[in-house]
């Protein structure tokens, strides 16, 4: 049993826990993600690294309620526990593998958007530790839905909070932040990481493909195993066939077929469309989730 010593709300269905798992904390690195069983038959659930505490042994999940199993996590206090907490799983961030003081002459901005903060977090609080001053956008629908912003404050060089309806920072979506840090203020940027919704990240690209600015995003939204077995994050990467879970979760962002992801995951929710997918799909779909009979 894995022990939850902490549990807060951050947002509406949007709440926080700190995990005993010593093993997974010791491990792990920025842009990882671990999985998460309640009980014996509990669904597997891949969430995100939000920060991590080798000391103390414990890992740090947010997670939104968008079904029956987060649902009933929503409800876990402290002193209850998970049958499995599974990880570090995935790659971790590429920029946190480069020669530390070649990083310190980047300018990299992180754009985090709604439940994105969570894994933006983790990197920009290494980026700090090592000393590496960055900019970040966190945006959001609302003023209530923005998550860690005091945390963000602490490890940021520069923090830009943004809500589409004006509630609270800059009014707008975080691609007009961009455009006004780059084209009214003048900064420049070497590369940019951009995780959050599909749709977000996907406008992101093409902002930033169109100022050149290299682009890098996490496409933990898709998954779903968590493993590689069950295709649900199969994705094209330019001309590459690539599974989130296994292969990133990270990629070039420029060259990410969002349109193609976006269609597949909706298809991915129903049993008819997920038997167009394995007989569309042959071989290279993947079979282990249980349900279209890859792991029989």
């Amino acid at each position: 049993m894995y022990k939850i010593t902490r549990a807060e709300m951050l947002a509406d269905n949007i709440f926080l826990m700190d995990v005993e798992a010593p093993r997974v904390a010791k491990s792990c690195k920025p842009g990882q993600f671990v999985i998460v069983k309640m009980d014996e038959k509990g669904e597997r659930i891949p969430l995100t690294i939000c920060d991590y505490d080798c000391e103390k042994g414990t890992v740090t999940i947010v997670v939104q309620v968008i079904g029956a199993s987060t649902e009933k996590m929503k409800y876990m206090k402290a002193g209850d526990g998970f049958r499995d907490f599974m990880g570090p799983l995935g790659n971790p961030s590429e920029l946190i593998e480069e020669d530390i003081e070649s990083l310190k002459k980047k300018k990299i901005l992180f754009v985090a958007g709604g439940l994105g903060t969570a894994p933006v977090y983790p990197q920009v609080k290494w980026m700090k530790e090592h000393g590496v001053d960055v900019d970040v956008i966190v945006g959001s629908k609302t003023k209530d839905l923005i998550i860690l912003e005091d945390e963000m404050k602490a490890v940021a060089g520069n923090l830009y909070i943004t809500t589409d309806d004006g509630s609270y920072g800059r009014k707008g979506m975080g691609t007009d932040v961009i455009k006004s840090l780059v084209k009214e203020e003048g900064k420049e940027y070497d590369v940019c990481v951009a995780i959050g919704p599909m749709i977000m990240m996907k406008f992101v690209c093409l902002l930033t493909k169109e100022l050149g600015i290299p682009t890098i995003v996490s496409m933990n939204p898709i998954m779903v195993d968590g493993t590689g077995m069950c295709g649900a994050c199969r994705l094209s990467v330019g001309d590459e066939v690539k599974f989130a879970c296994v292969d990133g979760p990270e990629f070039d962002g420029h060259l990410v077929n969002f349109d193609e992801a976006m269609k597949r995951q909706q298809m991915y929710k129903t049993a008819e469309g997920r038997a167009v997918l394995k007989a569309r799909e042959g071989d290279t779909h993947h079979g282990g989730c249980g349900h279209c009979g890859g792991d029989e």
